[in-house]
């Protein structure tokens, strides 16, 4: 499937890049808005979670796409390109963009976090008119300026998704990421939080897996698997797409150089980043820069 084969209305356009979820990704964000189609495929390293409040969406994923309506719940995993390529004029959603330390503290069952890593959709339909109402509440709490009020919507907001998991649930079968064979069968450790901790506050330096693996007090080697088990990545790809989400917007947000955007997202080589870069998106970074203007630009998508 093409991703950037859809159709994108003429009106309020998403131009990946251009906001702070791409180049903040080790931050814990919160929206509520109406959902603008999408000109081209993102990704992030954050878990999104969408709350249908009114209308309905269309999301393309790597191996599947899906229809939601009001009332309906997705958790997803950002790192994967996808798009929604279809909001209806009167949708409104709202939800949360959680990087993997405030994932992994999640007490959810490990099925569910080693789907949603490896690239399945989680779909529930067991909402009621309190969450419309939290979820409108939450935003409000963190966006007030007040880091009480912010920092109790982020906690009531965690529990609400782990609730997820008491209440009747769908996850979509998908051949993204890996197979059963390397699925993990425990819930993640605290040294996974660890080792997201230190990535998420020195992702933009030069650091390794041995860096990563001494923050939390474990053997490389250890570390590497205890971390590819419980996510579905190595530890290197997790660093990168960090990196490249920050590069995603830095490339939309002026006319810094190729060479500026890769050193500044934390690539040690132009030839590095355009690899890494390429096997995401799919194009080089020039050309992801070039599509995603024409395509916000003429409010049609790219080809």
């Amino acid at each position: 499937m093409n991703l950037a084969e859809s159709k994108v209305a003429s009106r309020a356009i998403y131009q990946p890049g251009a906001s702070s979820i791409e180049g903040s990704p080790t931050e814990l964000q919160l929206f509520h808005a109406h959902p603008p189609v999408m000109a081209m495929p993102h990704w992030h390293a954050q878990v999104e979670v969408n709350y249908i409040m009114r209308g309905t969406v269309h999301y393309r994923m790597n191996d599947h796409e899906m229809t939601l309506k009001a009332g309906d719940m997705c958790l997803f995993w950002g790192g994967q390109p996808h798009q929604m390529d279809e909001s209806s004029e009167d949708s409104l959603y709202a939800g949360a963009h959680l990087p993997l330390v405030y994932f992994f503290r999640l007490r959810l069952p490990a099925e569910i976090s080693s789907r949603l890593m490896k690239g399945s959709t989680l779909l529930t339909s067991a909402t009621d008119a309190a969450d419309k109402e939290n979820f409108s509440r939450w935003f409000r709490y963190a966006n007030s300026g007040n880091p009480a009020k912010a920092q109790h919507a982020v906690d009531e907001l965690l529990l609400r998704i782990e609730r997820i998991a008491f209440e009747p649930y769908s996850m979509t079968v998908v051949g993204y990421g890996g197979t059963d064979a390397d699925q993990p069968h425990a819930q993640p450790s605290r040294s996974i939080v660890r080792m997201c901790d230190f990535i998420a506050a020195n992702f933009m330096e030069d650091i390794d897996t041995v860096d990563i693996a001494r923050a939390a007090d474990l053997h490389p080697k250890y570390a590497m698997n205890v971390f590819k088990k419980s996510t579905g990545m190595t530890l290197s790809k997790y660093l990168n797409l960090l990196r490249l989400s920050r590069a995603q917007a830095l490339l939309m947000a002026d006319d810094t150089n190729v060479l500026q955007v890769a050193m500044d997202s934390g690539f040690g080589s132009i030839s590095a980043f355009n690899k890494s870069f390429r096997h995401i998106a799919g194009m080089s970074p020039s050309d992801f820069r070039r599509d995603i203007r024409l395509a916000t630009s003429s409010g049609a998508p790219a080809s």
